[in-house]
């Protein structure tokens, strides 16, 4: 199969949107990215996967942190910026959690330091411990099929 025919496959799974956090001396660099899942809840565990090429990657490395931060549906200009989709000229503000960057007004804040470590094909995926999390009310963005989409609730099926 070709890879765009692989990657349209994928597409068509309906997946949140969440922008990967961390700070590297001083500085501190967003990604975003939709390849997220819980694992465990004793220990409590995430996995994030990032590209092969990504910068975040080696950042992650270096800090040993980072955040997950699932995105409502109003932040979708969040997830333009950090997927470099459009271009801003002000430098975005980042809060934090348990001294790891997050961003402002996501359903969900997740602060974790990097539990593992395992290389898949052309990704690394990072198991990360949970330390914090803050939750916020809202709807969360959707991305599928290449596009942001809202979450819309279906009727109830009656027998």
């Amino acid at each position: 199969m070709e890879d765009r025919q692989f990657r349209n496959a994928m597409g068509k799974f309906a997946t949140g949107v969440n922008v990967i956090a961390t700070e590297v001396e001083g500085e501190v660099y967003g990604m975003t990215a939709n390849a997220f899942m819980s694992v465990s809840l004793d220990p409590k565990l995430i996995v994030i996967s990032i590209g092969n090429h990504a910068k975040m990657l080696e950042r992650i490395r270096q800090s040993g942190k980072f955040s997950v931060n699932v995105l409502s549906c109003e932040q979708q200009e969040e997830s333009m910026r950090f997927a470099g989709q459009k271009q801003f000229e002000d430098k975005f503000e980042f809060d934090t959690l348990a001294g790891v960057p997050v961003v402002s007004d996501a359903l969900c804040q997740l602060s974790c330091d990097v539990y593992n470590e395992h290389t898949e094909g052309d990704h690394v995926l990072f198991i990360g411990k949970v330390n914090d999390l803050v939750l916020e009310e809202g709807d969360p963005l959707i991305f599928n099929c290449g596009k942001y989409r809202r979450l819309e609730a279906l009727e109830e099926v009656t027998q």
